[in-house]
């Protein structure tokens, strides 16, 4: 059975003429010359390399959508009829106590220095591309208010179009990064933090010394790699010598800004393309382990870690020496997710998956603990949507998994209420929101809650934030209902013994009791009494 169908996908806008397709190869099974389109190997006759991103860039967020042979839905919730594990100190479980309100779904991580977090979630990050950028009110306000950590992502100075550098070519001013930051600390509530994300140019860029210099942030976070990606759109420019900087820093820029012929062009205020060739990071101990070392030097209390669908020894990798250089925490992100920029078939097709990253992960983690070595927090990242999700990425890597990073679940709902906010101005609310109202009011159901907190302040929040906002109430309630269900009252006190394999790959991948096994010799011995 093929995984996935390739050669045409809504993400590439492209499709098959025919119904009947080769599975391995993605053709139509008859091919005619004088066809007219439009399956990937079409287009790419005459659109080339712009085929391989989804698009239109700046417009949309793309999710790989390989079927993966197992994943988090061979997994169910146990659930139990006795006992509640994590009540306050004192309190019996009972009718009126074991109810899921009383569910605390607050979580932490980090070394020493604690980050508390409302619900156990991060963002992906949210980095250089163009939904980032022109959302990134929506997305801050509301983490700041929902009480989870965002994560500013790689490369915001490169592509800052008023960047400015000094004489050693480190960043002196970025006003997009400033904007970034100051819009998320207006809000913060004690709750989550802000973690600006470095790749190879971050650091190179300084944007580690500016971050701290500046804003005076506690947290930065690593990268390990850097993938092939593509920005494509407009950067408004005032000057050519901006247009050149870009192309030095490996930016292909159209019109090239060496050619006399075409300073017209940037003179109007805007590069009409341009493209990345990214730099690839390469680890190395040493390397790694010095660059921990200069950040506290700079004043970082945590330092956190991003690393994605590599090799098992990669893997291992980030955990041992995680371990050694006692990070604070480490995202690590399994295939699919999503992208807003990157290869599209690189997404489906390159990587471990992360049913199968973190089940590796809890090996290696419980391998360390065996040793007598401390394993820095984890999170998982890679296709959560849900708080079922929430529930199972954090039982699986039980305990040393604290939270779960969602991308695309946690960005649309930001656009949606923000379109929302533009529906109501322009008079053109569809049905679907209408049949509630038609003020923010009427339309969001938390916003009532949402004012009593903070007054008038609530209309100046941007509807992008109360819609992440009103998404989180509806990840935590669900999240009480499934814990409660487990008697677990605390996020701490959820364990890989809440869950039950439905088929047994699922169990041999992960380690999780195949439903026909567990509890079995509980059920036995009573059974036997």
């Amino acid at each position: 059975m093929n995984l996935r169908r390739p050669n045409a996908s809504e993400a590439t806008k492209t499709a098959n003429r025919s119904r009947d397709v080769v599975p391995l190869s993605g053709i139509c099974t008859v091919c005619y010359d004088g066809c007219k389109g439009n399956c990937e190997i079409f287009k790419a006759s005459f659109r080339g390399r712009e085929v391989i991103y989804p698009g239109p860039f700046g417009e949309v967020t793309a999710g790989a959508d390989k079927n993966y042979p197992v994943d988090y839905s061979h997994l169910n919730i146990q659930g139990y009829a006795q006992g509640a594990k994590g009540l306050p100190e004192g309190v019996e479980a009972g009718p009126d106590t074991a109810i899921f309100p009383k569910v605390d779904t607050q979580s932490e991580y980090g070394w020493t220095k604690k980050v508390k977090l409302r619900i156990p979630l991060l963002t992906g990050a949210l980095g250089s591309t163009e939904i980032a950028r022109r959302n990134w009110e929506h997305f801050a306000v509301g983490a700041a208010i929902s009480g989870f950590t965002i994560v500013c992502g790689e490369n915001v100075c490169g592509v800052d179009p008023q960047l400015e550098r000094d004489s050693q070519g480190k960043v002196k001013k970025s006003p997009e990064l400033d904007r970034r930051i100051e819009i998320y600390k207006r809000y913060y509530e004690g709750y989550g933090e802000i973690l600006v994300q470095l790749n190879v140019e971050d650091t190179r860029l300084g944007v580690a010394e500016y971050v701290i210099d500046k804003h005076n942030l506690e947290a930065i976070e690593l990268k390990w790699g850097q993938g092939a990606k593509c920005i494509g759109g407009e950067i408004k420019v005032k000057e050519i010598e901006r247009a050149l900087q870009l192309r030095e820093r490996g930016y292909i820029v159209t019109p090239d800004p060496t050619q006399p012929d075409v300073k017209k062009g940037y003179e109007v205020g805007e590069i009409k393309e341009f493209e990345r060739h990214s730099r690839l990071g390469f680890v190395t101990y040493e390397g790694f382990m010095n660059e921990v070392e200069r950040l506290r030097k700079l004043g970082y209390k945590r330092i956190t870690l991003k690393t994605g669908a590599y090799s098992m020894k990669e893997l291992a990798m980030a955990l041992r020496w995680g371990s050694e250089a006692q990070l604070d925490l480490i995202t690590i992100d399994g295939a699919p997710g999503g992208t807003g920029m990157s290869p599209w078939v690189m997404m489906n097709e390159w990587g471990i998956p992360t049913f199968y990253l973190e089940s590796l992960a809890y090996e290696f983690c419980e391998k360390l603990h065996q040793r007598g070595l401390r394993v820095p927090d984890l999170a998982i990242a890679g296709g959560f949507s849900s708080e079922d999700g929430i529930f199972k990425a954090i039982a699986m890597g039980a305990p040393y998994v604290k939270a779960v990073c969602m991308g695309r679940a946690i960005m649309i709902p930001g656009m949606v209420g923000k379109n929302i906010g533009i529906w109501i101005e322009n008079g053109e609310l569809p049905k679907t929101i209408a049949n509630y109202g038609i003020k923010p009011e009427e339309i969001f159901v938390t916003y009532e809650e949402l004012a009593e907190k903070y007054g008038k302040e609530i209309e100046k929040f941007p509807l992008g934030a109360i819609g992440i906002y009103t998404f989180c109430q509806k990840l935590k309630v669900g999240l009480q209902q499934l814990m409660a269900g487990s008697r677990n009252f605390k996020i701490s006190t959820i364990s890989r013994k809440d869950l039950m394999a439905l088929t047994e790959e699922a169990a041999k991948i992960s380690g999780i009791p195949y439903v026909m096994d567990a509890y079995r010799e509980e059920a036995e011995k009573i059974l036997e009494s």
